[in-house]
């Protein structure tokens, strides 16, 4: 109960100073190795590139320790990136997890000081059957770099630990060097933004990346009439596909204006049905591009004060509608 007091009690000010100096340490001695990292990178680190790029199956990412956490990230930021990959614990790969390394996968092994003795089963398991194997470690002589197909070989830098010891510094070159090799599989793999979204459905960056066409009404669900309809044609359209409003198209398909329930109620007078559609609409209408984000499309609307909106084609069929956008499609979909 005595130390729960002390830990609520606020920390004294004299702390402060030497808090951030140990910060700023700690911040210093990572940023000068993670450009020491960058300075010495060479044919490796594009032969390794290579190396991943050509698997046909996965990416099997290991090591041990702090070395295995960051090969789990690492791995995690392959998979979500376009590079199927999976973590393989050593220690388990050692009791029958080996399995699940195969002839068509490819292996990053990590390790500090490149002699790390749970790696020696997974290294002589691509050894044994030819997987090719990238090594990462920070002592160029070590076992695994020369062992392995591609080595990389981390630049002399000191733990940002006070004596040296704990994983610091090492740890955050690695994590950076796994980022480097994610990226540039991603350049070469021309890796999109939608390629990003698929993977990550449920995520909020999955969701910022969703396009209009992903919920727009399209096909035979989108009203549309020609400038040349009766207006008795309009209200049925208008009333057969419910959504208040009909696009106007000419004889080519393009958009060229719209009729909404607002439009009628303004021309209702006696000879109202005697006039086409292209005499009532409302010309040169507000409109989205297909490549137009959700949140985009959301924010097009609300400034506007509009509650739908038509989808435009891309490129050569420009001009010609694809869909229409209500903003309770935006709100059902989950975006406000």
């Amino acid at each position: 109960m005595e130390r729960a007091l002390l830990l609520t009690e606020p920390l004294r000010a004299d702390h402060a100073p030497a808090d951030a100096a140990a910060a700023r340490r700690v911040l210093e001695i990572e940023a000068d190795a993670l450009r020491a990292l960058a300075q010495s990178l060479d044919g490796a680190f594009s032969a390794a590139v290579d190396l991943l790029m050509c698997a046909k199956g996965r990416v099997i990412v290991s090591g041990m320790g702090k070395s295995g956490h960051v090969a789990q990230k690492i791995a995690a930021t392959f998979a979500s990136t376009g590079t199927p990959a999976q973590f393989v614990h050593p220690a388990e790969a050692s009791h029958g997890d080996l399995g699940m390394v195969t002839r068509a996968d490819a292996v990053v092994l990590l390790s500090n000081s490149g002699e790390t003795r749970e790696l020696a089963d997974l290294i002589e398991h691509t050894r044994r059957y030819d997987i090719p194997l990238v090594g990462i470690a920070g002592r160029a002589p070590s076992t695994l770099l020369q062992r392995s197909d591609v080595a990389i070989a981390l630049p002399d830098a000191p733990e940002a630990c006070p004596m040296g010891l704990a994983p610091t510094t090492s740890t955050t070159m690695m994590l950076a060097l796994g980022d480097a090799l994610a990226v540039a599989l991603m350049e070469r793999r021309g890796f999109s933004a939608d390629d990003y979204r698929v993977l990550h459905p449920g995520g909020a960056l999955g969701k910022r990346l969703v396009r209009v066409t992903d919920i727009m009404h399209a096909g035979d669900a989108m009203p549309l009439v020609a400038e040349t309809a009766p207006m008795s044609e309009v209200i049925l359209e208008m009333t057969a596909k419910t959504f208040g409003v009909t696009g106007v198209c000419d004889a080519a398909g393009r958009l060229t204006g719209i009729i909404t329930d607002g439009d009628l109620r303004r021309h209702m007078r006696a000879d109202l049905l005697a006039n086409t559609a292209g005499a009532i609409m409302t010309p040169a209408p507000k409109t989205l591009r297909a490549s137009a984000l959700v949140p985009e499309a959301l924010g097009f609307m609300n400034a506007r004060k509009i509650s739908c909106v038509f989808v435009m084609a891309d490129g050569e069929e420009s001009g010609r509608p694809v869909g229409l956008l209500r903003i309770h499609d935006c709100l059902q979909a989950g975006y406000s």
